[in-house]
């Protein structure tokens, strides 16, 4: 794991992270500035997505739950209403950025070599190489992983979640910080849930509203048997408030978010 976001501070080098009165010790104070300095990045993309009219969606998930397959689905149900580009961001190789470029779409991908997560300063860097003019939606496919890339703001507008049903219905719950960050949580791979007898979407769901969050909870399916309505239905619902906001002319629509 990845030396930026905490994660390799536990409890046993807890002597390297605060002195002996509990203050904050180095290390604390090093990850407190960059997020400090993330956090300022971030803002600098936001502007450069909303001087665009550009939405940005920030897709996470554990490894293997289906994101690129949502996002090639998607770039065949919507391709020829909106312009879409995906910045891809994985440990290694360029596979799914070359999955994605084969629909037709600016894909650029962001290898991170050790670190477990996107971060602002990278996505960055990555827009130097987008035309952003071209634009009108922009998926940032973040590094698979339910803890750390929901720590980092990276400029988006929206946070996505992929649960998919093949993981357990408890994960919510395990990981909190991820769902609570989340505008809208996907049931991915939902087809499956027939041959299924260890997830239940309503305990799924209960278990986000023990959160305290109303987050929207939708179901998906990319692959054998595309279902992909309530999802395709929030994108135009977004897509239409960031035109608005932003002034833009994009397509109308008359969706509706899908709870």
């Amino acid at each position: 794991m990845c030396q930026t976001c905490g994660c390799t501070v536990t409890p046993g080098n807890t002597d390297l992270t605060h002195d002996q009165q509990g203050r904050a010790g180095p290390v604390i104070e090093v990850l407190q500035d960059l997020l400090a300095a993330n956090d300022r990045v971030a803002v600098h993309n936001r502007e450069h997505f909303n001087n665009h009219g550009v939405l940005a969606i920030n897709l996470m998930s554990s490894p293997g739950a289906g994101k690129t397959a949502l996002l090639e689905a998607t770039i065949v149900a919507l391709g020829d209403r909106y312009r879409i580009g995906v910045i891809e961001g994985d440990l290694e190789t360029d596979y799914d950025a070359a999955r994605i470029r084969a629909h037709g779409v600016p894909a650029l991908q962001i290898t991170t070599g050790t670190a477990c997560h996107l971060d602002a300063h990278l996505v960055h860097r990555a827009l130097h190489d987008l035309r952003l003019a071209e634009l009108d939606l922009l998926f940032i496919e973040n590094v698979g992983n339910l803890v750390c890339p929901a720590s980092f703001d990276l400029g988006q507008h929206r946070n996505v979640v992929l649960l998919c049903v093949t993981e357990g219905d408890d994960k919510p719950a395990k990981y909190p910080v991820m769902f609570r960050a989340a505008d809208l949580i996907v049931l991915s791979k939902a087809d499956l849930l027939d041959v299924l007898d260890d997830f239940d979407p309503a305990r799924a769901v209960s278990a986000v509203r023990a959160l305290a969050r109303d987050t929207p909870v939708i179901r998906t399916a990319a692959r054998r048997a595309p279902s992909l309505g309530p999802w395709l239905d929030w994108l135009e619902h977004e897509l239409a408030a960031r035109s608005s906001a932003a002034g833009t002319l994009l397509p109308q629509s008359t969706a509706t978010i899908a709870a």
